[in-house]
Order: structure tokens, then sequence, then C-alpha cells
């Protein structure tokens, strides 16, 4: 299978950056895609919608589905999914994107920027997948892919900021433990994590960096899409690097993606 026309994605945090890439990319193939996010009204910091994602994707030839949704609200997550199920017949494929970020040491991370990142990174993860799970075992070949690094106990990843630190491994713990429960049923539960920095929004956070220094979204967008379209039979557990992938899939040439081809790429944290 080398096409996701006719499957459906639900995509958490995908009005804007890679999980809206990752729908654009769906959407080419003709795909059902949920774009379940908070941002319902624009905000003047951060461009998107789900309405905006929605639209492009019906722009890109798929169908798109806006969904206002807080993957902090079990309510929210629930009625977001049973809507998927509605519009569309069923669920193929779980994209777990959205994040929150802090990249601060342990005196400067408040309590509530701390639970903030906890709520949505592994709890979110966990959820989302808990609410689609009964559907993507009733589908063809179903994918859950995370957002989320290799694991690492290695300290100089946890000392900067221990509390991104243990929200984003936490997705990848959760993506281990639901791998080992699903793979065995016939569900791919995998993780995806880009080698360079991406230029989104999330980049602001980082003091001193610039986008130059990263890729367009559309590399993990197009390295998702090879994870996505493979049989999901056998395929789990794998902690995946957006770059690895697609030279798997024969990409040999990366220049296409880079902002700015003058600058010197930055690796993304957590990886080597």
């Amino acid at each position: 299978m080398t096409t996701l026309s006719g499957k459906t994605l639900f995509i958490t945090g995908a009005s804007r950056g890679i999980g809206l890439a990752i729908a654009e990319r769906a959407a080419r193939d003709g795909a059902n895609v949920a774009i379940a996010a908070k941002s319902d009204v624009p905000n003047p910091k951060l461009p998107g919608t789900i309405h905006t994602a929605a639209e492009a994707v019906n722009a890109a030839g798929g169908r798109g589905l806006a969904l206002k949704c807080d993957i902090r609200e079990e309510d929210e997550v629930r009625a977001a999914v049973a809507a998927t199920v509605d519009a569309f017949g069923g669920i193929d494929i779980l994209v777990n994107n959205a994040s929150a970020i802090w990249l601060r040491g342990a005196l400067d991370t408040p309590m509530k920027r701390f639970d903030l990142m906890q709520q949505v990174n592994a709890r979110g993860t966990f959820l989302c997948a808990q609410a689609c799970l009964p559907h993507l075992l009733q589908a063809a070949n179903p994918h859950i892919l995370t957002l989320a690094p290799p694991p690492s106990l290695d300290p100089k990843w946890w000392a900067p900021h221990t509390g991104y630190t243990l929200a984003k491994m936490g997705m990848s713990f959760v993506t281990l433990g639901l791998a080992g429960e699903f793979g065995p049923q016939g569900v791919a539960v995998n993780a995806l994590w880009p080698r360079t920095l991406i230029a989104t929004d999330a980049l602001n956070m980082i003091p001193g960096v610039d986008a130059g220094n990263g890729r367009s979204p559309a590399i993990v967008a197009d390295a998702a899409h090879a994870v996505l379209t493979r049989p999901a039979a056998g395929f789990s557990g794998r902690f995946l690097v957006d770059e690895d992938v697609l030279r798997e899939a024969g990409v040999e040439d990366f220049s296409g993606y880079a902002v700015d081809p003058s600058k010197p790429l930055y690796p993304d944290l957590f990886l080597d």
C-alpha cells in the first residue's frame, strides 16, 4: 500500500506546524482527516485554526473535519472520536502530534506549566489512543504514530528541562507500552522524531535559535506518510527518525527541506 486514499486519520494539534503538514500530505492521497485541536478562533501570535486546516485538507484533495478538542479533557476527546466515526465510518490512523513545551530548569518551571506538559503530552497521548483503539482494532491496516523521541535516560537531556523531558519521554514510554499490548493484535504503534530542528512556532520557545537552522515540516510529513502506508502487521515498537525513514524509502537528497540552505542545520533535542 503506497497511498492513504480513503483512509481516516485522527490528528491531534493539527491546526498548524507538523500536524498540519501530515494532514495535508495525507489529503493529497484523498484521505479523510479529523483535525483535533484547540484553536478554533484566530490567534494573532499563532497562525492557523482547525477551520483553516480543514480547508487546507479539502483544497489538497482530502476531506477535512474541524473538531475543537482539548486533549486534556476526556469528554472532548471521546466526542471528537465519535464525531470522526460518524463522519467517516471509522478510524484507521491516530497521529499523536499535540505537545506542550517549556525548556527551562526546575526553578524556572511553574507548576502550572509542568502540569500542562504532563497532561497534554503523556496523558493526552494515552487518552487519544484509548479512545481510538476500539475503532483501530477494526481497521484494515491500523497505525498509531506519536511524535516522540527514542527513550533516553542520559542526564544531558534531563538536566536542562526535567519537566519537558519527562513529558516528552512520557509519550515515548506510552508508545512502548501500547506497542507491546496492541502490536500483537495487529496495530502498528510507533514513534517518529526529526533529526534536525523543524521550523514551526514551537521554535520560538528556544532562545537563540532561528528557523533558518531547521527544515520545513514537510520532511516529517513525508516520513510519516512512508510509515503510515506500511503494512501494520509486525511493525510496532519502533522509534523512527525522519531522515532514516526517508533514506529507507529511497530519498537521497534532503536539501529541498532546508529553510535556509546557507545556514547549518541544528540537531533536534534528544538525538545524539
